[in-house]
């Protein structure tokens, strides 16, 4: 007779059994390699505590996933290019049905609407240190697509409490906005905050976001998109609304860190409006509903709540996240575009925004560059938009941001332009021929034309009195 108790036990054995052979099974019929950085003891300013942790703990859950992980700590700028590079290589040497994965815990910086990572070494004194003493993340994330992967992971707890604060003030807070649609499709960018705003560290021994990736990505059968919803609910409720994780996906396929029994495919962001949301909201109790509106991370869903419980405390920080991903999304737009009208629109519309400094920087930039004359008059024209930011679209003032700016396109036809008329120019007048040159001789004196004169008589007598010839030889 099997007791409950041993019943309970098979099960839990049946379970942990069934749960092995998924992973196995996975890690068998795709390649998973991972890279994890974690960036704690900067020399130039107050070391991080929680980066280091949070790497050991992800790259733990990372190789219970599959993954073959590399851990990297305390990185200095050229060994962090080195680890990136071995990592690109590493990754093409596996082969196309390659799972990539990397994940980044440390100091993170936006200059100029890029974002930076940033190895332990650098001394940051100016804004201008920063591109040639840190790692561009777009560079990162370009090297590890140009080798052929079938999915590319990449989760950043890298918006840290700044402690570069003279940079932060003409720089921007937070992180810029990253737009994987913008790009090959196949990838998934998780970032610890929204953008523009800045995680915390944490009071425990590890960050709030890594705290709740390790919980949620162990879940079985729970895809991707469905883990990083509940890393968000997790991470707003931890730190009381301050912080709201953010993502952007491209991929085309579903992904489960463990797979296993009854797997489901994951739920794609969706593009509802805010109507739709306020009739998907309507007749929910408050916390139901906020929970829901944070777990998809839109506009349209914050915009809904907001309109339905205008007494909800939720009310108050919603109404910043609104404020600020619209901004974000415009700022996005806006650098893209890269044109002076773009620029004037932003600070125009955001003339006390942290990034207006750099907007002004670059807006006289634009100015400077050959050719660009017609281009700087030329009115903030719509019919453009900003990259899709996850579920979050651009609204109506984006478009008219990002569109085109430059006057290349045909001309229009209200005012058509006319094609350059023909000038026929007559040739140049051809030149005569040279004349043979003219030779001027000596006349005969008198002496001589006597004597020319007597003999051509004499031989005209001879001339004529000579017979002629036929051709046999007689005369005639």
């Amino acid at each position: 007779m099997i007791t409950p108790v041993r019943s309970r036990f098979f099960s839990l054995a049946a379970f942990a059994v069934t749960s092995l052979f998924f992973v196995t099974n996975t890690a068998s019929a795709e390649n998973r390699v991972a890279l994890v950085i974690g960036q704690s003891a900067y020399k130039s300013v107050p070391a991080l505590t929680n980066p280091t942790n949070d790497a050991k703990l992800t790259s733990e859950m990372l190789q219970a996933a599959g993954f073959d992980v590399k851990t990297a700590l305390n990185l200095s700028q050229n060994e962090m290019r080195q680890v990136i590079g071995d990592f690109a290589a590493k990754i093409a040497g596996r082969g196309s049905d390659t799972v990539a994965l990397l994940y980044y815990a440390g100091h993170g910086l936006q200059i100029d609407g890029e974002n930076y990572l940033v190895p332990v070494d650098v001394t940051l004194d100016r804004e201008s240190d920063v591109p040639l003493q840190a790692v561009r993340l777009n560079d990162v994330m370009n090297t590890i697509a140009s080798v052929p992967t079938k999915m590319r992971i990449v989760m950043l707890d890298a918006c840290r409490n700044d402690p570069f604060n003279s940079i932060n003030k003409i720089a921007g807070h937070g992180l810029a906005l990253v737009d994987t649609k913008a790009n090959a499709a196949g990838s998934f960018v998780s970032f610890s905050t929204s953008p523009g705003t800045e995680a915390l560290d944490g009071s425990g021994v590890n960050s709030p976001y890594t705290s709740a990736l390790v919980v949620s990505a162990r879940e079985p059968g729970l895809a991707i998109e469905d883990a990083f919803k509940k890393v968000r609910l997790a991470v707003n409720k931890s730190t009381d609304g301050q912080q709201i994780p953010w993502e952007s996906s491209s991929l085309t396929s579903d992904f489960y860190f463990f797979p296993g029994s009854g797997v489901k495919p994951g739920s794609k962001s969706g593009t509802r409006t805010v109507a739709e949301w306020r009739q998907l909201l309507q007749g929910q109790a408050v916390q139901a509903a906020y929970d829901l509106v944070v777990a998809d991370d839109s506009v349209e869903g914050y915009q809904a709540f907001v309109e339905l419980y205008p007494q909800s405390p939720f009310v108050a920080r919603l109404k910043v996240v609104i404020e600020r991903r619209r901004e974000m999304i415009t700022w996005s737009g806006v650098v893209n575009a890269n044109t002076p009208g773009a620029y004037r629109a932003f600070l125009a519309s955001y003339p006390n925004s942290d990034l207006a400094a750099t907007a002004r920087k670059l807006l006289e930039r634009a100015l400077n560059r050959p050719l660009n004359a017609v281009a700087a008059a030329t009115p903030a024209a719509g019919g453009g938009g900003a990259p899709n930011a996850g579920s979050n679209p651009a609204g109506p003032q984006q478009a008219s941001l990002a569109g085109p700016m430059c006057p290349c396109g045909p001309p229009s036809k209200s005012s058509p332009i006319p094609p350059p008329k023909r000038v026929d120019v007559a040739p140049p007048p051809r030149r005569p021929p040279p004349q043979p040159p003219v030779v001027y001789r000596r006349g005969p004196s008198p002496e001589e034309e006597a004597a020319i004169i007597g003999g051509a008589a004499i031989l005209g007598g001879v001339l004529g009195g000579m017979g002629r010839r036929d051709r046999m030889g007689h005369d005639y």
